[in-house]
């Protein structure tokens, strides 16, 4: 199976990687001219011949369009900020897993100076979305979006809405999906912080996120790591529109 990798442009039958990218491509990957990869500009993917492959640059040649992935339903994961090296590990996972975005969230319990250190490392994590998208041969990158506070994140539109709860009574998540399931759906998933959700937090998605469509749900009796939640959370249901 080719490798595939992700480009600026497709202009005139040609793309350039340039940079860190290259210098991988030409020192790690030890590409030379004429061998053949895919490559997507985030729209189409192509079946393209490398040019020529220097430290600096490599330069591909389109020989033809691929066919398009199946229609997805779009994958919305909304995420309260945790340890940055968590953090990382839900955005590599949760993109091999197909998520459409991530969007950091800003929660009271989450670990003290994540917030404002959250802005420098967005495109550290559009880094590695992209290396995982590489790795799992997606079509499109996944949007990375800047952090938000939490009432901002759950006023955004989707068609199904599912807020890991840790209180008791919490509908499990699975018996919780609807039995229509389309591609046309986005469907969103908030995860809590280390420390959980406040009273405070926990009245804006059961009061007003309830008007919203937010529905409570759990992933069973065992206490999960918040990392180990939302993954789990993230194949379920990625997991369920892909067999509906």
């Amino acid at each position: 199976m080719r490798r595939r990798f992700f480009v600026d442009e497709v202009r005139n039958g040609k793309a350039q990687i340039e940079g860190d990218e290259a210098r991988h491509l030409t020192r790690v990957l030890r590409v030379e001219a004429g061998q053949r990869y895919e490559i997507s500009d985030n729209r189409n993917v192509y079946l393209a011949e490398i040019e020529t492959a220097r430290k600096e640059s490599v330069l591909f040649r389109t020989l033809e369009k691929l066919p398009s992935a199946p229609p997805s339903a779009r994958f919305d994961l909304y995420v309260a900020l945790i340890k940055f090296d968590r953090f990382e590990w839900i955005v590599e996972k949760a993109t091999e897993l197909g998520v459409t975005e991530i969007v950091p969230i800003e929660a009271t319990r989450s670990e003290r100076g994540l917030e404002k250190a959250a802005g420098k490392r967005v495109e550290r994590w559009r880094r590695i979305a992209l290396e995982a998208s590489q790795q799992s041969r997606r079509a499109h990158l996944p949007e990375i979006a800047e952090p938000v506070p939490l009432a901002q994140a759950l006023a955004r539109p989707a068609t199904h809405r599912y807020v890991l709860d840790e209180n008791p009574g919490a509908q499990p998540l699975f018996e919780a999906l609807p039995a229509a399931r389309t591609v046309q759906d986005t469907v969103a998933i908030l995860t809590g912080p280390e420390g959980g959700w406040t009273e405070e937090e926990h009245a804006l998605f059961t009061s007003d996120g309830a008007a919203a469509g937010w529905i409570p749900v759990s992933m069973g009796p065992l206490i999960l790591r918040a990392e180990t939640a939302v993954i789990a959370a993230l194949a379920v249901i990625s997991q369920a529109w892909l067999l509906r």
